[in-house]
This record gives structure tokens, C-alpha cells and sequence, in this order.
């Protein structure tokens, strides 16, 4: 119970609370939806700047794979381009070592090709040149042996014959493909670093085309993170190179080296997000012709933490919008709680009878000139009480007086009906159907309902005719059609008797034997229309035209009292599209026609 009296004294009945309520919910739900768009829109721009920086990183190693590619490629075009260097490269890798050394001792003695470095030293001077391959190995396929190149020139020949090695069958996988370095080659070559990368590319003899073996160029990975550097500091994440099979040739962040990505399965460049190691976005770039593919990894964690600063921003300042917005309305809005309910209880005092009470509100506002305006009203209505009040006392003492003295109504209903029996009993029993029609008429017109049925309304019309008919001696007949459903819908009071009235002042003829009146009531599309026709004397046009003017005119004219009383309370009560309306020809009579709509059964 009490919290029903707090909400009713502190909410339901105070406006002023609740407009606070509903502006702060207002003000709230705008700045909390408003922040949290903004929020969205700010951590995906984020998220797309992070994204977009992994991106570019991952271009660059891209672009420097590429480059090395191409170089390797390079190595083998220049070889075929240099008649020379192809016939000793073609002579070593199809002859015993020892044999060809004394070949290349023939070919220096005799003085030939002397701009050709000597022997195959030019394989040695590439790897010298570039500080990135860590080793170059030429295979013979026919001989099964591996010559390596090691930086220092540090050369090694090695014998790879298949019933002691599994370097001939790794070697007869004709690749041109990225991929990381033979296990066996590794063993042969005494070369254990794992963070290495092999490219190969196959030796063809020119004129033949008969595979004469191929050439294997390892790189050091850790090269490829020197392209990382401009990138390092924004790097969500980490970078992959990885070979066709999911065998890492480069991570940055080291931790995958030595082993197949266990992630490869689940990266599929259609998606832009995989769960590996945790839910995180997957970025990827294809190189179709040298095998390999750079996969940039951002977990949503990570990049979630660099925009965390941010959300605790947007909520910090979101709510100081909300405090700063919410506080300066509600001082107003309490401000003007004040006077309002200082104006009310004001009020009350004048409510209880203190007339002399007044408003103290010196401010020139919409409060202050309704304080302003009581106290004009109060002064004002202290004269009319002076003036008038006491004046309409004595007035009202003096009507009640003769109210007092009237005749009692029913002293005179009792006296018509001894009238009315004395009449019969006289053998007079028209004049006593006449009294009695004069005697319901009267009491319905004194009733003080406002309202009557069409029956009611109906069965009046019948007596007043009834007496007219009487008088006339049966010069006057009357006709009334009504289905019995309608007989029970609402009509206002007296709105036939006036028009009736009218027919008998001015248009019924005595000298005339056949009078006649009909009254015929009918309801179509939810309106109700009383039409009542005579055949009296009718009314000449002008007159007509004076009549329904009078109908519509704005000031009282004097004329056609009645016809006007029912037309205007018609509409009033309606609506102005119902009314009375009136034709008329001189000698056919007259047709007055009442609409209005269908009301509820009385």
C-alpha cells in the first residue's frame, strides 16, 4: 500500500515527473544508441585499419618471395642464354666428378670461353652475391650425386646412390614448387637450421631436352622478416608463407617452424574468419606459380584489446552526455514544479473560500502571467459578488416565491379528468376524447426528458392531430407510417409538433372536406428520414425562399420560430449535414422532410 501512495502522490498524479521520466528515457535510449552505432562504426574502421596494415605487411613478403623466385629462375635462364656454361654445366652432370675436372683442365689449357667463369664457379659467385641463400645444390639424375654449395666457398660432392639414400626418389619429384628442404638432403648436406626454405628448379639439356638433373636454392626465412620491419610496430597478429601441403616456410612469430601448420585445414580463402587457435581473422594471398601461399592470422582478441581503450572511452563520455543533458532540464523542469504547484495550492485556498488569497510570481513567463491573471480574476470576481452576486440572490428568492404559487400539476390533470368524465357522462364524447387527447399532451410536454422515442413521438402527433380532427369535424384525416422496428430509435423531443403546427395555422383549409396530412418515417443507409405531406394551401415562392433563409440565418429573425427551433436543434445535436428541408407549390400543399441518424434502441 504504501507503494501504491508514492507511485500515485510521486508519478501517476504528478505531470511534471513524468515528463522527467520520459525525457530522461528519451535522452538515454538517443545517446546509449547513438554511442553504441558509433562505437560499431569506430571498431570496424579499426578492425579494417588493422586488417588492412596485416594486408599490405603480407604484400611485402609476398613481393619479396616473388623477387626470389625470379631470381631463381633467372639463375637457370642465364645458364641456357651461355653456350658455353651450358655445355659444362650439361658435361658435369652427365660424367664421373673426376672426369669432368679434367675436362674443364682442357677447356682453360686450350683458351676457350675465357669470359666464362671458370668451371662451374658461376653457381658459386650467385650464392656469394646473395645474402639470403644459405645453400645451393646441384643434383646429377643419371650419376645420383649432390654438388653443394656452401657460402666461403665451401663446396662438398656427394655421393646419393639410391641403395644407400632416399635422395634420388626425393629428387625425382620434378617440382618447381616452394617447399621446405628434403629431410635426407638436410642429413646429406649436414644442414640443420630449421628456419629454411627450398626452391628447385629442374636442369633440361637444351638439345635434347633430356632431364639431366636439378638445381635446389635455400633461403633463410629469417630474410624474409627483414620486409616485416616497417610493419612490425602495427603487425596485429602474425604472417605464414606456407608450402602446398601446409609445411611452414616462414612464421613470424616463430612458433610453427620444423612442422606442418596445424591450421591448414581449416583456412579457407572464401572466409574471412576461422577458429585456430582461437577465433580469429584469416587473410590470404596465392602464388599459383611457385606453390606457395601468405596467410595473415589476427585473433579478435587481440585486435578486440586495441579499440578496449575506446569502448571505456565512448561509456565515459556517453554517460557524462547523459548526466550533463539529464541535470540542466531537470533543475528547470523542477524549477517550474515549484511554481506550478505553489499556483495549485492557491488555488485550493480560493476552492475552500479564502477569496483573498493572491499569487506572489514576479516573473515575466507563461506561470507568471497565470499568477498574474488569477489574481485579476479573484479582484475581479470579489467586485461581481459585490455588484451582482447578491442582486441575482433576491431574484432568485422572488422566482422561487411564485414557483411556490403556481397550480400544481397534477391539481390540474385531476381537474381535466373531471372534465373529461362530466363531458362523457353529459353525452359530449368528443369534447371528452378531446380533453383527454389535451391532457396527454400535456404531460408530455412538461416531462423534462430531453430526448423520446419515435413511437413517443409518433403517438404525440396522433392526439394533437386527433383534437384537430375533432374540431374540424371530420374535415381533416391523417395518415402515420412507421415499421415497428424503428418505432424504438432515439429522437429529440418535439421535433414533429412544430412542423404539424405550422400545417394547421396555415395550411389547412376549413371550407374543404378532404384535409389531409401523412407522416411516413423510413431509415436508409444508417439515416432516418420523417417526411410529413399535406395538401393544404402550399406557399408561394418567395415566401418559400424567405422561409428557408430564415432557416440557415445566423441572427434571429423572428419568422418561422418553430420550422427554425427544429432545424437548429437538429443540427446541433447531428451534425450540420442533417436538418430540416422544405418543398412546397402554391395550392398542392407542402413536404417537409426531417433527417438524422439512426440512434440506439431507447
Amino acid at each position: 500500500m504504501k507503494g501504491r501512495g508514492l507511485y500515485d502522490s510521486y508519478l501517476k498524479n504528478n505531470l511534471f515527473m513524468k515528463m522527467i521520466l520520459l525525457f530522461a528515457l528519451i535522452t538515454t535510449a538517443t545517446i546509449v544508441t547513438f554511442s553504441y552505432f558509433m562505437f560499431n562504426v569506430m571498431t570496424q574502421s579499426i578492425i579494417g585499419n588493422d586488417l588492412e596494415n596485416q594486408k599490405k605487411a603480407m604484400e611485402s613478403v609476398n613481393s619479396y618471395m616473388t623477387r626470389k623466385y625470379e631470381s631463381v629462375q633467372s639463375i637457370m635462364r642465364d645458364v641456357y642464354r651461355n653456350e658455353s656454361l651450358s655445355i659444362q654445366l650439361t658435361y658435369f652432370l652427365q660424367h664421373p666428378f673426376e672426369e669432368y675436372m679434367k675436362y674443364q683442365l682442357d677447356q682453360f689449357t686450350s683458351g676457350t670461353d675465357i669470359d666464362v667463369p671458370k668451371g662451374l664457379d658461376y653457381f658459386d659467385n650467385k650464392l656469394e652475391n646473395d645474402g639470403d641463400i644459405e645453400n645451393l645444390l646441384l643434383y646429377s639424375s643419371e650419376k645420383q650425386f649432390l654438388f653443394a654449395y656452401k657460402k666461403g666457398h665451401v663446396n662438398k660432392l656427394i655421393s646419393t646412390n639410391a641403395s644407400r639414400s632416399y635422395i634420388p626418389d626425393a629428387m625425382a619429384l620434378e617440382s618447381s614448387a616452394m617447399s621446405v628442404p628434403n629431410a635426407w638432403v638436410r642429413q646429406a648436406i649436414d644442414q640443420h637450421d630449421p628456419k629454411l626454405y627450398a626452391m628447385r628448379v629442374p636442369i633440361t639439356d637444351k638439345n635434347t631436352l633430356k632431364n639431366l638433373g636439378q638445381m635446389l636454392v635455400y633461403f633463410n626465412s629469417d630474410s624474409i622478416a627483414q620486409s616485416l620491419d616497417s610493419y612490425r610496430d602495427q603487425l596485429k597478429g602474425y604472417i605464414l608463407v606456407l608450402g602446398p601441403s601446409g609445411e611452414v616456410l616462414f612464421d613470424s612469430s616463430n612458433s610453427y617452424y620444423g612442422t606442418r601448420y596445424p591450421y591448414a585445414d581449416r583456412i579457407d580463402p572464401l572466409n574471412d574468419t576461422a577458429m585456430l587457435e582461437q577465433e580469429s581473422y584469416v587473410t590470404t594471398l596465392s602464388q599459383n606459380q611457385a606453390g606457395y601461399m601468405v596467410v595473415g592470422v589476427a585473433p579478435k582478441a587481440e585486435i578486440a584489446s586495441s579499440y578496449q581503450g575506446l569502448k571505456q572511452t565512448i561509456m565515459l563520455i556517453s554517460a557524462i552526455c547523459i548526466a550533463v543533458v539529464l541535470l540542466v532540464p531537470v533543475l528547470v523542469v523542477i524549477n517550474y514544479a515549484k511554481r506550478t504547484n505553489k499556483i495549485i495550492r492557491f488555488m485550493r485556498k480560493v476552492e475552500s473560500g479564502d477569496l483573498s488569497a493572491r499569487i506572489h510570481d514576479e516573473k515575466e513567463d507563461e506561470l507568471g502571467q497565470i499568477s498574474r491573471s488569477f489574481n485579476d480574476m479573484l479582484e475581479e470576481l470579489a467586485r461581481h459578488i459585490d455588484r451582482v452576486y447578491i442582486a441575482e440572490i433576491k431574484q432568485k428568492h422572488t422566482e422561487l416565491a411564485a414557483l411556490q404559487a403556481r397550480v400544481n400539476p397534477h391539481f390540474l390533470y385531476n381537474t381535466l379528468e373531471v372534465i373529461r368524465m362530466r363531458a362523457i357522462s353529459q353525452g359530449a364524447k368528443d369534447v371528452g376524447e378531446m380533453i383527454y387527447s389535451l391532457s396527454v399532451l400535456f404531460k408530455s410536454f412538461v416531462q423534462p426528458k430531453g430526448e423520446s422515442t419515435i413511437k413517443e413521438e409518433l403517438e404525440t402527433s396522433r392526439l394533437y392531430l386527433e383534437l384537430f380532427r375533432i374540431r374540424y369535424k371530420d374535415k381533416l384525416s391523417y395518415d402515420i407510417q412507421c415499421e415497428e422496428s424503428l418505432g424504438r430509435k432515439k429522437i429529440m423531443r418535439m421535433a414533429l409538433q412544430p412542423i404539424i403546427e405550422n400545417y394547421v395555422v396555415h395550411g389547412l383549409q376549413p371550407h374543404r372536406a378532404d384535409n389531409r396530412i401523412e407522416i411516413r418515417v423510413s431509415e436508409q443507409d444508417g439515416r432516418i428520414r420523417m417526411e410529413i405531406e399535406d395538401n393544404g394551401s402550399g406557399i408561394e415562392p418567395e415566401r418559400l425562399a424567405q422561409i428557408r433563409h430564415s432557416l440557415d440565418a445566423v441572427e434571429e429573425t423572428g419568422e418561422s420560430f418553430g420550422l427554425r427551433s427544429v432545424h437548429e436543434r437538429l443540427r446541433l445535436l447531428y451534425g450540420d449535414e442533417y436538418g430540416l428541408e422544405m418543398t412546397s407549390a402554391p395550392g398542392e400543399g407542402t413536404k417537409v422532410s426531417i433527417d438524422f441518424p439512426g440512434q440506439q434502441e431507447g
